[in-house]
């Protein structure tokens, strides 16, 4: 286990042991100091993690605060339940773990949702943060990269399927999946993190939902070229624009090799949304006010709901 995800575990460990009352003395306080009319951006993006415009009612098979409980998934039970402790025991609520790409029938907090404008029901929080939310800090830069794209990761999904077979053996890719282990040609080794950074290209292609590993990349030097994504989470995928934040190529990547060099070509161009990329990533990086966002997304559900 890597020291982030111990000192995420252990800390977390105690919040089922902390007494009630302080996280909701914590959230109003949080709450009460915030100024909608000041901060704009903040309510922005509040707005968009929870679209609720109607009022709703929580039927009566939707989970209390007090009863919440640990099922399955506990890095979502850790996140979730450090928001939802802020509000009053008594207050129910709908909630999916996992990898959701349909939208709930009635209001509910989710880590992920299809991007569309009928997704409203799917409310979404910073849950499962410790596996997608990791950035790096990158020393090397675009230039002194290799000439070539990565990635390693699972290949179940017929999506990446249909990149490593094109691609799994071409001179400008290092791409592979390291799981599942059946005999394909482009079964490859780990790559770790620190060596995908010294290729100028990062792929990111979405597997049950989002492509987990495109917080990182665009936290790179390195360019991310991506097919455009279906699904979004906290990181607001769907918000992301083409030639702005990342490089778009078809979804049957057909076109890659043709972006890659192109932009080997275009060196500044490639800079230019590898900095658009780190300015994204920089509104994820302020924990103070990332803890108000998803206390000010639940209350949300919560006043829609009637209950607060």
């Amino acid at each position: 286990m890597s020291f982030i995800k111990f000192k995420y575990y252990s800390s977390n460990s105690f919040i089922s042991l902390i007494p009630a009352l302080i996280f909701r003395l914590y959230a109003k306080r949080k709450l009460q100091a915030y100024n909608e009319t000041e901060q704009g951006d903040i309510q922005d993006r509040v707005n968009y993690y929870n679209k609720l415009i109607d009022r709703f009612c929580v039927e009566n098979k939707g989970t209390a605060v007090r009863n919440f409980r640990k099922t399955s998934g506990t890095t979502y039970y850790f996140d979730l339940l450090k928001v939802i402790k802020g509000f009053p025991e008594n207050f129910t609520f709908h909630y999916l773990n996992g990898d959701v790409r349909h939208v709930p029938d009635e209001p509910t907090f989710v880590k992920s949702r299809p991007i569309n404008e009928g997704n409203s029901n799917s409310v979404i929080l910073k849950l499962n943060a410790i596996r997608h939310f990791y950035f790096v800090r990158d020393k090397l830069s675009f230039e002194a990269k290799k000439n070539m794209v990565a990635w390693r990761g699972v290949g179940f999904q017929p999506r990446r399927q249909v990149v490593l077979q094109k691609f799994h053996n071409h001179t400008m890719c290092n791409i592979g999946q390291t799981r599942p282990l059946d005999g394909t040609p482009w079964e490859k080794d780990f790559m770790s993190i620190e060596e995908q950074l010294t290729y100028k290209f990062l792929l990111a292609i979405e597997g049950n939902d989002v492509a987990t590993n495109l917080k990182w990349a665009m936290s790179s030097n390195s360019l991310v070229l991506m097919s455009k994504p279906t699904c979004e989470t906290w990181f607001m995928e769907g918000r992301l624009q083409e030639g702005v934040h990342y490089v778009e190529v078809k979804d049957d990547y057909s076109d890659l090799i043709e972006k890659m060099e192109y932009y080997i070509a275009h060196p500044e161009e490639a800079e230019s949304i590898i900095k658009n990329a780190h300015i994204w990533v920089d509104q994820f990086r302020d924990k103070k006010r990332e803890r108000l966002i998803s206390l000010l997304v639940a209350k949300k559900y919560f006043e829609k709901s009637g209950q607060m």
